[in-house]
């Protein structure tokens, strides 16, 4: 497996589409009900393409559960985030830890998790954009909200990441079938969430979301496309490239990131954001470098 240009390319484009639903959920007053509204609009989405291209091979469907479980940890945590720190401070340390944990966790495994052999340029890109993406994080954040809280969100989230992606790596190369895999991810990923967010409301918050949710669903809607687009390309890519490259490339949504946060949302762009841009820079080029 080797991650060639055009690979990058579709990564890198995934990446730009991450960026864009999360900075959504952010720029919106109901981080919870949003991340909950894109993602049962997901269920429809998953069912159509599911109708369209047909389930997973059943060797994927363990795979398939344990991400289920992760994943309702990913939003939990994701929400919290949002509601407690800026875009550009939260963002960069939930996706900057994810692949050096991946890294690392198949390094330690010596292949029993994923035989997969992990170059020294490898290692250089791995760690150049994990750097740059905390490097980024670590920058002053927008007045206001709770920086300790978010940061806690922000590193368990870092964990969960890693931990999907490994799940997720293995399940689509058992499926065979990328769009299958996903489509079935997502018909029966949004739901359990959008329930607990729900039920968490009560009777009288329960009317209020519906309402917030009817003037929101058009936005939504590009945030569905967005996140199934974006996690179908990573997975297709994870069929044909090794796992910790496309885990670390994945995670140059960053930069977009930072540049929706700071042109749309008004928030702060300093020389630690720009030394942490070009350290992602230099990681992807070693990625795409380290030899197959």
């Amino acid at each position: 497996m080797t991650l060639t240009w055009p690979i990058v390319a579709a990564v890198l484009l995934g990446a730009l589409l991450h960026a864009s639903w999360n900075a959504l959920i952010k720029s919106g007053h109901d981080k919870a009900l949003d991340t909950a509204l894109i993602h049962v609009m997901g269920c429809a989405a998953g069912a159509v393409l599911i109708l369209a291209a047909g389930p997973p091979r059943v060797q994927a469907l363990p795979w398939l559960a344990a991400s289920l479980v992760v994943h309702l940890g990913y939003y939990i945590a994701l929400a919290g985030a949002y509601r407690h720190g800026d875009l550009g401070l939260t963002y960069p340390i939930m996706r900057g830890g994810g692949p050096l944990l991946v890294a690392l966790a198949l390094f330690a495994s010596g292949g029993a998790i994923i035989d997969e052999s992990i170059a020294l340029a490898t290692w250089l890109g791995v760690a150049g954009i994990s750097g740059g993406v905390l490097l980024v994080g670590m920058s002053p954040s927008a007045a206001g909200g709770n920086h300790r809280r978010a940061l806690q969100f922000a590193l368990l989230n870092a964990c969960i990441v890693a931990t999907y992606t490994i799940i997720d790596g293995i399940g689509v190369r058992a499926s065979g079938n990328a769009l299958q895999y996903v489509a079935l991810l997502f018909m029966l990923d949004g739901l359990p969430y959008f329930a607990l967010v729900m039920h968490r409301r009560g009777r009288d918050g329960r009317r209020a979301a519906w309402a917030h949710m009817r003037g929101r669903w058009p936005l939504a809607l590009l945030g569905t496309g967005a996140s199934l687009g974006s996690y179908g390309i990573a997975l297709w890519a994870m069929t044909r490239a090794p796992l910790a490259a496309v885990a670390a490339l994945r995670e140059t949504s960053v930069l977009f990131a930072v540049l929706l946060g700071t042109v749309l949302l008004k928030e702060r762009f300093g020389p630690r954001r720009a030394a942490g841009t070009i350290c992602i820079v230099g990681g992807v080029m070693a990625l795409r470098l380290a030899p197959g």
